[in-house]
């Protein structure tokens, strides 16, 4: 069953949904690539709780603690990263090998999407591999946040590329400190 709820942010309404006791997505309101099937089993609506799941209620507390400008890891929550669900499809193994390595990216730092294509390429053994079909895989990233693909930038240090838009990816790296806007 899938548990869902949305969590007042501020940089909007956050959507966040669960199952198995695991965290499979967080979403900003109107984000890219966000999962419709989920609302339509809501009726369409965004503004609701699942009072009973554990997962929800940790994730809740880690955004607060996020937000106040604290440095959660990510490692304190059971994520799901790309496994099937009811209403997600599997995502392939590359991107979840890419989501990965979004978690190596230390809180307040950056890097570019080339950068994570070497990493992934050094790591499956192959002298290169794309920084667009990275940047794919960066931007279907059903996790934002935790996951943290706001820290990828372009090879020139740009703001690029995010889901929930750049006005918010520009927020949360200020929030974390960078200072190379």
């Amino acid at each position: 069953m899938i548990y869902s709820t949305t969590y007042e942010s501020p940089i909007g309404k956050l959507f966040l949904a669960a199952e198995d006791e695991a965290l499979i997505g967080l979403w900003i309101e109107g984000q890219k690539y966000f999962p419709e099937k989920l609302l339509s089993e809501r009726g369409g609506e965004m503004d609701f709780a699942d009072k009973d799941c554990g997962i929800l209620a940790q994730a809740g507390g880690w955004l607060d603690q996020y937000f106040a400008g604290d440095k959660p890891e990510p490692g304190e929550l059971k994520l799901s990263l790309g496994m099937a669900s009811e209403v997600l499809p599997a995502s392939s193994q590359f991107r979840r090998e890419v989501w990965k390595l979004l978690l190596e990216i230390p809180y307040g730092e950056v890097c570019t999407y080339g950068e994570l294509a070497r990493r992934l390429a050094g790591r499956r053994g192959r002298p290169g591999m794309s920084p667009q079909a990275v940047g794919g895989a960066v931007g279907h990233n059903p996790l934002s946040i935790i996951v943290p693909c706001h820290r990828v930038v372009g090879m020139d240090g740009s703001l690029t590329g995010y889901a929930g838009g750049l006005e918010k990816k520009r927020w949360l790296l200020q929030l974390e400190g960078y200072s190379g806007l």
